[in-house]
């Protein structure tokens, strides 16, 4: 039977993996130069820029002289762009990144002219089960990648995938990777044995006599003969035509074949053909808890904040938002999150990190200023704005530092109650503040204090959705006093704390007593950059099996425990083989427990001395279950504790069974049969639980989101991991050749230093949707912003402005949800000034609606794609929108117009 073989000139093109990005820019240059040169002397020719708009700013920022020359081959169509900003990882990476890579990719590249409208993705390690809807909405019915399936799941390489929405897309996978036509010979008969073997019978399994047949591979250089060579082919072959091709023009012409496609469902995330590397979700915990960070405060915290400041007529800096959020998509590359890199690159993402939060933080900080200011009222008083990022009314308990004129104050709200708080620490800063203070108008002295004392306190709040209210300092003292305690209590839970530190919690409304929760778990690791790999020879620790030094402090409004443990670990794999635990690991783990507020806080300090190793923490659920739950992009996702019908394909094709282990799967260090395992380390967005019955616990990482279940029971979540090499071969999880690398060592990632994560956890007297477990996370990561005024401060410590006059009201608030829905985004939109709101379905398999209340009756609003682009008016009636029942994991985008 004739196939017509699709020939895809292209280049996979790493920014950085074990060399830098200056590096590859540099040979960017040069490449892309020669593919131009190439295009312009061939037009029958085609060249894929790996779907990444960033190479075109990264090559026009040093020739952008060639500006005019890629918009002509574009619009011609021999050269191939988008629609991404960066190759983003999917699994590690938020909703919110994905959604604005595509969405400033597509823009970028529609600057030069036609956008590839396919969901391109060579390499990224694992597809997410809710890319469909996410391509869809963007106005793509297509995608094509490599890594998530297996013959075992489907026949043909060209098939239908159904997200966990139900949004289907055609997608076409690669099989043998975006390189196995990258080195095609020419002479004979290496050539025909070539095309015979590399392409016709290894890629030869689609729906249809369409072949996808790559040329390129890593940073490749354009083939200046390809033309050539698939005519020199054509002859040498007649049954079958072979056509230079775009991924485009494979796919239309398997569209008008119409074949009968068979269907995959979900999350794609199988190792039998290509690796997934499926614990890569903890490589450099310490720059996976950075990413956490900047990603939750940006969403969540940052934009949210500046439309409430663009209300109020200041200026929404998009561009500003847009640098914050490409750093971001440059850190986002599957290598880059995946810290499978060198140590050298590993600095380059940490700048880049610290670079957007620190952008994010300034923005906020400026802006939290211009809406303080703006609030009528004597300037001379000092005042707390408090800023809530979410649409629903919020009270509870914040804590944040603070510089006040006494060690004994008041704060009153804006009716002018009092508010109660309570000291954590202080210390006197009299001197250092007061000298930074700078008067800009001498005509205008402020009140400088006797005193100034740094101050971290926990303050009872109450605010109205998405909006502010602003408290004052007052001079009646409302501080509620922090003493020592024998126990945390809240209306939610009552916690002791044993001697071993673990936790004894008491979660009220049930009267079910959860015993020994909170338990640290070291053990070794044996695996590299790419994955987690347990030691042949282990050595398990707990912290259950320690002392601990116990500090428990409480007010009406917070209580905490200081739990310090020195837990004696191995120094490295050879004395854990031998059973050796010689060094001691100082951890300090500060529980936290606020008034109103169902989510335990935990913050893990750990001193690091040992090399190769993990750390996790465990939450033992106390129920036997099958299947856990978590989120993933816009929505929930239910996994089972153990893949057992995987495990089976994988066990078949294992051949001989050696080194069986009590509880583990055979044979993993000596098949060949599958790449990895299908093992059940996993990744989350923000939470992880367990439920069953009247009963549901969940942890919600804020650093590493990772977590594997344990005997249907325990949720173990990882708080790092560390390790030697970027590649190592023949683990325990993943046999057979090293990922990357194998001699570049990585001694950073052995993390030989002091380290904080966080995370919080949840015993809840509900069933799962009614747990409303995205709704604790979203608000757990989304904390009030707190913006402090008082003339003094106006200096060097926080940058002079001249002083304003405030014309505001102390309360605002600009629109209110039921909360029904999990808000994603709250933004200014890209071409106008309305405000985007993005909200998604995160109950688990129930349809929901919401209402939208505004405080201010808008003039339009629409629903919109993910391109921003209008889809249909909604009516507004009695100042609100009723956003009807949306599936499970779906979402809708909203656009409000005044």
């Amino acid at each position: 039977m004739t196939k017509k073989i699709h020939v895809i000139p292209h280049s996979h093109w790493d920014r950085e993996w074990y060399f830098t990005t200056s590096r590859s820019k540099v040979y960017l240059m040069k490449d892309l130069q020669d593919v131009l040169e190439t295009l312009e002397k061939q037009p029958e020719m085609r060249f894929m820029l790996d779907a990444q708009a960033s190479l075109l700013d990264d090559y026009l920022a040093w020739r952008p002289q060639d500006g005019d020359r890629i918009s002509n081959l574009v619009q011609k169509g021999q050269l191939v762009i988008g629609p991404w900003y960066t190759q983003t990882d999917q699994m590690v990476i938020s909703a919110e990144s994905i959604v604005r890579n595509l969405m400033y990719g597509i823009r970028r590249c529609s600057e030069f002219g036609p956008v590839m409208n396919v969901g391109y993705v060579p390499d990224s390690f694992g597809q997410a089960g809710n890319m469909p809807q996410i391509y869809r909405s963007f106005g793509m019915d297509s995608t094509v990648f490599w890594r998530g399936v297996c013959d075992d799941m489907v026949s043909h390489t060209d098939f239908e995938w159904e997200g966990d929405d139900g949004s289907r897309v055609l997608a076409a996978q690669i099989p043998f990777g975006y390189y196995i036509g990258g080195n095609i010979p020419e002479s004979e008969p290496e050539s025909s044995r070539f095309w015979e073997q590399e392409c016709l019978k290894k890629m030869g399994h689609g729906a249809t006599d369409n072949v996808y047949f790559p040329n390129g591979f890593d940073q490749a250089p354009v083939r200046k003969n390809l033309v050539e060579l698939v005519a020199q082919r054509n002859a040498a072959d007649p049954e079958n035509t072979y056509v230079i091709s775009t991924v485009e023009d494979y796919l239309r012409d398997v569209k008008a074949a119409a074949p009968e496609l068979e269907l995959v469902k979900g999350e794609l995330l199988m190792a039998k053909h290509s690796r997934i590397h499926k614990s890569i979700f903890s490589s450099r915990s310490d720059l996976k808890a950075e990413n956490t960070a900047v990603q939750n405060y940006v969403a969540n915290v940052l934009e949210p904040l500046l439309v409430i400041s663009a209300s109020l007529g200041n200026e929404y800096p998009k561009k500003t938002v847009e640098y914050i959020w490409k750093l971001l998509f440059e850190n986002a590359a599957h290598d880059s999150i995946g810290s499978c890199i060198a140590d050298t690159v590993n600095e380059d993402v940490h700048t880049r990190n610290k670079q957007a939060m620190d952008t994010a933080l300034a923005l906020a900080e400026l802006h939290g200023r211009l809406i303080a200011t703006s609030v009528a009222g004597d300037k001379n008083r000092l005042s707390w704005t408090l800023i809530n990022p979410l649409p629903q009314k919020r009270k509870g308990v914040r804590i944040f530092t603070t510089y006040v004129p006494s060690d004994s104050f008041g704060i009153v709200n804006e009716k002018g109650e009092a508010v109660p708080y309570t000291i954590l620490s202080m210390r006197d800063l009299t001197e250092y503040v007061l000298n930074q203070t700078i008067v800009l108008n001498p005509s205008d002295q402020p009140e400088k204090p006797e005193k100034v004392y740094e101050a971290v306190i926990a303050l009872k709040y109450e605010v109205p959705a998405l909006g502010y209210a602003q408290y004052q300092i007052a001079d009646e003292n409302t501080a509620a006093l922090l003493v020592e305690s024998d126990v945390l209590e809240n209306e939610f839970y009552r916690i002791s704390v044993n001697k071993n530190g673990s936790l004894d919690i008491l979660e009220k409304q049930s009267g079910r007593l959860y015993k020994n929760q909170a338990v640290l778990e070291e053990n070794g690791d044996d695996g590299d950059s790419f994955n987690y790999s347990p030691p042949r020879q282990d050595m398990v620790i707990r912290s259950s099996a320690s002392q601990a030094d116990v500090r428990i402090e409480s007010s009406p409004l917070v209580s905490r425990a200081i739990i310090h443990l020195d837990m004696k670990v191995p120094a490295d794999l050879e004395k854990r083989s031998r059973g050796i635990a010689d060094t001691v690991m100082p951890v300090t783990m500060t529980v936290t427990l606020k008034r109103g507020e169902p989510v335990i806080g935990f913050e893990t300090k750990v001193e690091n001395r040992g090399l190769s190793h993990r750390l996790c923490v465990l939450f033992d659920a106390e129920m036997k279950t099958a299947f856990n739950f978590a989120d993933q992009q816009f929505g929930s996702i239910c996994r089972p504790n153990r893949y057992e019908k995987e495990m089976a394909w994988y066990e078949q094709a294992a051949g001989e069974k050696t080194e069986a282990a009590a509880g583990q799967p055979v044979n993993w260090a000596q098949s060949n049969a599958w790449q990895e395992p299908p093992i059940s380390i996993e990744p989350c967005q923000s939470y992880a639980a367990l439920s069953e019955g009247e009963r549901t616990v969940a942890v919600f990482p804020q650093g590493v989101r990772e977590y594997e279940i344990v005997d249907g029971s325990v949720i173990r979540l990882t708080l790092f991991r560390t390790y030697g090499f970027m590649g190592r071969e023949n683990l325990l999880y993943r046999p057979g050749r090293a990922s990357g690398e194998s001699i570049i060592e990585t001694p950073d990632a052995q993390l030989l230093k002091t380290m904080v994560y966080s995370f919080g956890a949840a015993f809840v007297p509900a069933a799962l949707n009614e747990a409303r477990l995205p709704q604790l996370a979203k608000d757990f990561n989304s904390p009030v912003e707190v913006y402090e005024y008082a003339r003094f401060l106006n200096g060097r410590l926080i940058f002079s402005q001249m002083e304003t006059v405030g014309i505001n009201d102390r309360e605002l608030s600009l629109l209110e949800s039921d909360g029904n829905l999990v808000v994603s985004a709250i933004k200014q939109a890209e071409d106008s000034e309305g405000i985007v709101l993005r909200l998604y379905n995160g109950r688990h398999q129930e349809a929901v609606g919401d209402r939208v209340r505004f405080a201010r009756r808008p003039a339009h609003v629409y629903e919109l794609n993910l391109r921003e682009e209008k889809i249909r008016e909604l009516p507004v009636v009695d100042g609100e929108v009723v956003v009807d029942p949306i599936g499970h994991c779906k979402f809708v985008t909203l656009l409000v117009e005044y």
